[in-house]
């Protein structure tokens, strides 16, 4: 199937993507605000740009959009129907970046979380569970009082999104 817009036209299109301050990394930085955490943004001194940096905990969290990055799985996830080969290349790349900035960080000292756009959309709160739980020192048990409760987090999060979301149950 041909593209149903002109080159000019899907170039304009793909440009205007954003690859910093997405709607999904929005809602994680303020659910992670809102835990008490501080961290920094896109430091350029580390390998693929962290979207989130905390210093204090050594860590790390991307942001990946299921497309862009390949989330195995995830019908976000698609292949694109026209230049099925320019893509494989393309999507190809990006996983391998993915992975040697991963190994880069984790080589550096740096523990490495990847939350996914998916998740964030279907159950904010279980990612902010895991992101705070990888954050909190190991010995500790983990209090979640100090989390924000479930309504708070999915009104963040449908604020953030400027859409409804999913809610089970």
């Amino acid at each position: 199937m041909s593209d149903s817009l002109t080159p000019e036209k899907r170039s304009w299109v793909m440009g205007r993507i954003r690859s910093a301050n997405t709607k999904p990394e929005l809602v994680l930085r303020s659910l992670l605000h809102r835990c008490g955490y501080r961290f920094s943004l896109r430091r350029r001194d580390l390998p693929g740009k962290p979207d989130i940096v905390l210093r204090k905990h050594r860590a790390v969290i991307f942001v990946h959009g299921c497309f862009w990055h390949r989330h195995e799985g995830c019908r976000q996830a698609s292949l694109p129907r026209s230049r099925r080969e320019f893509w494989t290349e393309k999507f190809a790349r990006n996983v391998a970046r993915d992975a040697a900035n991963r190994a880069a960080l984790a080589a550096l000292g740096w523990r490495v979380l990847v939350v996914w756009e998916c998740e964030l959309r279907q159950d904010p709160l279980a990612v902010l569970e895991r992101v705070v739980g990888e954050l909190s020192p190991r010995t500790e048990t983990l209090s979640y009082a100090e989390l924000p409760d479930r309504r708070e987090v999915w009104r963040v999060a449908e604020e953030k999104l400027h859409y409804r979301l999913d809610r089970e149950g």
